[in-house]
């Protein structure tokens, strides 16, 4: 990736720039050439098939995957190689994966606090009071105390997206936040996403839950074998998509 450059003239909105991304493994190219746009306070959900490039993609955008050329701008910071633009880039953007990874020795409670001590060097006070406002919102507040093995998979993962949330970012990224949840407890990590997108959150979304991309997204982006296929509206992508392969793909998934 270059250093120091100036991100392109474009929508001032933008908060989000990707640029030309490629990211290879063993010489194979999980992300191919591609270039999108994230507007402040949108949702934009990125589907397709799986190995398509959509985790991949979310990955590079706080260098969690270090990406093979192209550039990312994420609030006017440049992502570089230089830890200085990644720490300030994590800072600023809060990720919730498939697994939960809370730890298990800690409660519920010091698992929303841990990284707003050490990363944002809060009080314990002032941790404690953003933790609890946070579970609050994600609807689970009477859990503060009990440890991640008497959650369910939901709940789990509802405090994760807490954990995020208490370290006041600007963007969240979602990398198929419910793929691992049974059926059951979908809807209830789904309806927090929804309340978020609400809110006016800068929300980047990897997922197979079409129901969630047509009620919450403001732009869908179909990926296929690591480029961007097509991307627009969800009633426009989903009713009268133009590419064959998203018409392909759309006709598998809604039935």
């Amino acid at each position: 990736m270059s250093t120091g450059a100036a991100p392109p003239i474009g929508d001032p909105s933008a908060i989000i720039i990707i640029k030309n991304l490629v990211k290879e493994f063993h010489g194979l190219r999980a992300v191919d050439d591609v270039s999108l746009t994230v507007a402040r306070g949108k949702v934009t959900v990125i589907i397709g098939p799986s190995g398509s490039g959509k985790s991949t993609l979310l990955r590079c955008i706080n260098h969690l995957e270090v990406p093979t050329s192209g550039d990312i701008w994420v609030d006017g910071i440049h992502l570089t190689h230089h830890a200085k633009d990644i720490n300030a880039v994590r800072a600023e953007v809060g990720m919730v994966f498939q697994q939960f990874n809370l730890f298990p020795h800690l409660t519920v409670l010091q698992n929303v606090m841990l990284a707003q001590r050490v990363v944002r060097k809060r009080s314990e006070a002032e941790a404690r009071e953003i933790a609890m406002q946070q579970l609050a919102r994600v609807g689970i507040p009477e859990k503060a105390n009990a440890y991640p093995s008497q959650l369910s998979g939901g709940q789990q993962q509802r405090v994760a997206i807490a954990r995020a949330l208490a370290m006041n970012p600007k963007i969240m990224l979602f990398d198929e936040p419910t793929s691992a949840l049974d059926p059951e407890m979908i809807k209830e990590v789904l309806d927090v996403m929804l309340e978020l997108a609400s809110s006016g959150m800068t929300m980047v979304v990897v997922t197979h839950e079409m129901g969630f991309a047509r009620n919450a997204a403001d732009e869908v982006v179909f990926m296929d074998r690591g480029r961007i296929v097509e991307q627009g509206p969800p009633d426009v992508l989903f009713q009268q998509p133009r590419e064959a392969r998203t018409r392909a793909f759309l006709s598998q998934i809604l039935r």
